[in-house]
């Protein structure tokens, strides 16, 4: 048993930094899981974690077993920055897990990258990867400091999934590993899909809400669990369910198993089908595309307009746009050029480049926006920057009007179960209207889909979903205020401090002050990222 690392690791504060543009909402991880004696596991979990990129774009890693010992392979970047043919060559085995990161408990540091790793007192290894968010973080950490006599200099990294690991690890020696997640897993509570593995055997679990997805594919000679359908479409795996609420699946040579360590309590978090999870995905049996455009169509009854032209702001807004220009008869055309590779960027741009703002990202196509009447659909509005950015480079191109449609409703709450938004002060729809997020971003006109809308695009009943960020309804009891945090279990330095391997933590920036009401769970740095 072992981990291994990089140690030339990509620097993950090296982004596009410019303060115009929002960092947007962000889901904080990707997982993956394969038990396939006699496939190259290693090179199954790269290909998985790549359909998964989007997920998580500050770490990734990879823990391979071969039945007797299991090693540990994680860095800061992309996957493709943290891999190479060589190292994947090297993780033999029949067993793996990966995980690809978007930190929302703990900072930007290769300690924090997953797949965590411990050795039990019995000398097994146990690599774990988490997708989510848990709400009782504090009192997770006060069990493993009674654990270690309140010694936690056992403690490497700084994040709920560690604790989770070091948890179920002790448990695991008296009890064996399955035993020990169906002890440990019902006092965990808040948002988790795991990946989790000794060197034998694959678990997966999802929490009794099942806010975040993970499904569950068949090889022909295996199995997969993974984050979204996408990810087992790219390795050749044909999906066979969703891994349920409240249920834990173990996978080893004895065939797959399921325990259920909870009553399910369905509320899968409805911004999955608006923004988080690939087009190709489905989830619950719903087509996110097929969401998408249908949202655009009932976006468009909801708030129709007259105009020349229906553009999305690529990529994410492109279904909901073909939907409201199939639901309002208007032509959908191309009016802006994306720049795909602009997110990671290791040359600081120049203050001239900076100014340019949006166009490192966004380009308008000016033979096709000239003297039209723009309908313009984006996947969401979190402190309008963009969307007022945006606006202001349409009209210079020569828009005659610009009417803005959102194909989800305003976001007017942070979220504690995984996504990164601002915190709420800094949300633009908590303290304004329609008209005044309007006004801000200077369009002509603006709607937001309902959320009964959104909620009937999703094919599914509102009692199954979590529709906290736009309700403010939160399905999971949260703890008070004083407890929750992205840094819970960190001091956060104020001043820059290397770290190991040179690489620099984003936490070193100053982190705002919240004020009186408690930030999204993890987006305490959201106003010091690019």
């Amino acid at each position: 048993m072992g981990s291994a690392r990089n140690e030339h690791p990509a620097d993950p504060t090296d982004h596009v930094d410019d303060a115009e543009l929002d960092a947007g909402p962000r889901e904080e991880c990707g997982v993956f899981g394969v038990w396939a004696p006699g496939e190259d596991v290693a090179k199954m979990t790269y290909y998985g974690l790549y359909a998964l990129q989007h997920r998580g774009q500050e770490a990734a890693g990879i823990a391979v077993s071969d039945g007797r010992r299991m090693v540990v392979f994680k860095d800061l970047g992309l996957v493709s920055q943290v891999f190479d043919e060589q190292t994947l060559s090297s993780l033999r085995g029949h067993l793996a897990i990966g995980h690809c990161r978007y930190s929302t408990t703990g900072s930007v540091t290769w300690e924090n990258a997953q797949p965590t790793f411990r050795t039990t007192a019995t000398g097994s290894g146990l690599a774990l990867g988490h997708n989510g968010n848990l709400v009782n973080t504090a009192e997770l950490r006060d069990a493993v400091g009674v654990l270690q006599r309140d010694h936690r200099s056992g403690l490497r990294a700084t994040t709920d999934s560690d604790l989770v690991t070091e948890l179920l690890a002790a448990e695991a020696a008296d009890l064996g590993i399955a035993e020990a997640a169906m002890r440990l897993l019902p006092r965990l509570r808040g948002a988790f899909s795991f990946a989790f593995a000794d060197e034998r055997t694959l678990y997966a679990a999802r929490d009794p809400h099942g806010v975040r997805p993970l499904a569950l594919g068949r090889l022909e000679r295996g199995w997969v669990v993974a984050s979204e359908t996408a990810a087992l479409d790219i390795v050749g795996a044909s999906y066979v369910r969703d891994v349920e609420p409240g249920e834990l699946i173990a996978i080893d040579s004895d065939g797959i198993r399921s325990m259920r360590f909870a009553n399910p309590e369905p509320k899968g978090c409805v911004f999955e089908y608006v923004y988080l999870a690939r087009p190709d995905t489905v989830i619950s049996g719903r087509s996110v595309y097929d969401t998408r455009v249908e949202i655009g169509r009932r976006l468009a009854e909801e708030h129709p307009v007259e105009a020349d032209l229906v553009i999305p702001v690529p990529e994410s807004g492109t279904p909901a746009a073909i939907g409201y220009a199939q639901g309002s008869g208007i032509p959908y055309g191309q009016g802006l050029v994306k720049n795909a590779y602009v997110g990671r960027t290791f040359i600081q741009p120049s203050q001239t480049i900076r100014q340019l703002g949006i166009r490192l990202k966004l380009n308008p196509l000016r033979n096709v926006i000239r003297g039209k009447r723009l309908v313009v659909v984006d996947d969401s509005i979190v402190r309008g920057n963009t969307q007022r950015a945006l606006v202001r480079m349409l009209r210079e191109a020569g828009a005659v009007e610009v009417h803005v449609r959102i194909a989800s409703p305003p976001v007017r709450w942070p979220c504690f179960y995984g996504i990164d938004f601002a915190s709420r002060a800094e949300l633009i729809a908590a303290g304004a209207d329609t008209e005044g997020v309007r006004r801000s971003i200077g369009s002509d006109t603006l709607g937001y889909v309902s959320v009964d809308h959104m909620v009937a695009a999703s094919e599914q009943p509102r009692s199954r979903l979590c529709c906290a960020c736009f309700d403010g309804e939160y399905p999971i009891a949260l703890p008070d205020e004083a407890k929750l945090g992205k840094h819970l279990l960190e001091d956060v330095p104020e001043t820059p401090e290397p770290s190991v391997s040179g690489a620099t933590a984003s936490s070193a920036r100053p982190v705002p002050d919240p004020g009186p009401l408690p930030v999204g769970y993890g987006a305490a740095e959201a106003l010091a990222r690019p």
